[in-house]
């Protein structure tokens, strides 16, 4: 589940192993130049954490943000 803190939409992903958390990565960075916004992420191992702001809009969170982690939720769920 996303959570909004800090002016930050977050969440950390688990997968089974390097290979996979790479291959989301590659998926939501094509996600992310179709929706025009990107995320700031890590990754480690098997780990990719997201957070989402908008930064032209002050550094909060916005539907812009919302709108890309949803359309990350639904990268998984397929």
């Amino acid at each position: 589940m996303w959570k909004e803190e800090n002016n930050k939409l977050t969440k950390t992903f688990q997968f089974k192993d390097f290979s996979e958390a790479f291959a989301f990565m590659t998926r939501v960075a094509m996600l992310a130049e179709v929706h025009g916004h990107h995320p700031d992420w890590s990754n480690s191992w098997n780990k990719v954490s997201i957070s989402l702001l908008t930064h032209d809009a002050g550094n909060i969170v916005t539907g812009k943000d919302y709108d890309l982690a949803k359309g990350i939720d639904e990268l998984v769920s397929k």
